[in-house]
């Protein structure tokens, strides 16, 4: 029988926050640095949930060891002045966070962005005071795959994993959340390439918007 979910934690890019238009813009703008056109919007937004190293890949596919590192650096440079100049949270998040709030039913972010950017963003969308937890990807050794992220943000919030609810949107997130003993569903409107299969992840669920999120809830509380 499911446990009752007493907190949610989200993923950052893709779940939590749509940030692939600034993102994608970084990206773009070292491109044109290096003499390449830019690319088109939808294929980048494909890689934002795999990060630094999964955009300047797709930006820079003929590059390798260390001038593709000195590129994704460069990225981030780029990335870290203009952090929040399109990034929005998702439609229908906020009213996932008030639901949550009004029940007093706390949440936290469990993310593979670097703290220098998570905290900033967060700051800078008056997010930070708001989530109970924040593990970004250097807060430990590990990062997802590995269960450690999620299993501290458990403890941070004092809640057992089995009874917090992960919501991600890259297989990893599911990997993690299996091996954290936490339920789990995957967000279809987050960055999903067409090589993605979410179904073959076995999730808990997925969800297309984040309202769902409050359908998932609900129904697991009326069990």
């Amino acid at each position: 029988m499911t446990a009752p979910i007493r907190a949610v934690l989200f993923d950052l890019d893709g779940t939590l926050l749509d940030t692939a238009p600034d993102l994608v813009s970084a990206l773009n703008a070292v491109r044109v640095e290096q003499g390449r056109d830019p690319l088109p919007f939808e294929l980048a937004r494909t890689q934002v949930s795999h990060g630094s190293s999964g955009l300047i890949r797709l930006g820079f596919p003929d590059l390798a060891g260390d001038p593709l590192e000195a590129l994704r650096l460069r990225l981030l440079d780029v990335y870290s002045l203009n952090l929040a100049v399109g990034t929005r949270l998702f439609e229908g998040c906020r009213q996932v966070l008030d639901y949550l709030a009004e029940r007093d039913m706390p949440w936290g972010i469990v993310t593979n962005k670097p703290a220098f950017l998570t905290q900033p963003l967060l700051a800078t969308l008056k997010l930070e005071q708001q989530a109970a937890c924040v593990v970004s990807g250097d807060t430990l050794p590990q990062r997802k795959p590995h269960p450690a992220p999620l299993q501290l943000a458990a403890s941070q919030l004092d809640i057992a994993p089995a009874h917090c609810l992960y919501v991600g949107d890259a297989e990893r997130d599911v990997q993690s959340a299996r091996a954290a003993g936490m339920p789990v569903l995957v967000a279809r409107y987050g960055y999903l390439g067409p090589q993605d299969d979410p179904d073959s992840w076995q999730p808990d669920g997925h969800i297309d918007s984040p309202l769902q999120i409050l359908d998932y809830l609900q129904g697991i509380s009326a069990r």
